[in-house]
């Protein structure tokens, strides 16, 4: 019975790494290349890890924030457009998921703005959900003024800072 068992491991051993197909030994070898068509390793074909790199990076550029007036968490014409088009990329990439922070200037009481931020991000949130996106890919958050774009302190500087950002998971 000892024996069969340790022929067992030998056989299954051999065949996970010396015996089993090109394909197979770069998905159970650990390589992380992705196989070409020939069976054979290929430098020019992103890897899994890459290819959803990739696609990160694209949501990081596609999914832009929405910009909110003084003490305000309506959405005007231009915040509504980047909402459009935050949710039509999203509903062509499911497999990507979003945190949305809530953010203000930092005029206000640190609980009015963790209120204020918490709204906008849920309003963004709501929007996103009613244009087809699932609720599931989207959490948010609300950061106040805890954590401004910009640092200054004059209305250029509120203006970026009064925003839903988007966050890729």
């Amino acid at each position: 019975m000892k024996h069969a068992l340790r022929y067992g491991i030998v056989v299954c051993a051999f065949l996970v790494t010396g015996c089993a197909s090109k394909s197979s030994q770069s998905i159970i070898g650990g390589d992380t290349g992705v196989v070409n068509g020939n069976g054979y390793g290929d430098s020019s074909v992103r890897t899994y890890s890459e290819a959803e790199e990739a696609l990160r990076d694209e949501a990081r550029l596609a999914l832009k924030d929405v910009f909110f007036s003084f003490e305000s968490a309506d959405l005007d014409i231009l915040a509504t457009t980047q909402l459009k088009r935050n949710a039509e990329w999203m509903i062509a990439h499911p497999s990507v998921s979003v945190i949305i922070e809530g953010h203000c200037d930092e005029r206000g009481t640190g609980e009015f703005n963790m209120a204020l931020g918490e709204r906008r991000a849920d309003i963004s949130k709501s929007f996103l959900v009613k244009a087809g996106v699932a609720s599931s890919r989207i959490q948010t958050v609300s950061y106040g003024e805890e954590r401004p774009f910009e640092a200054g302190h004059d209305d250029s500087a509120w203006a970026k800072n009064r925003r839903a950002h988007f966050v890729v998971e």
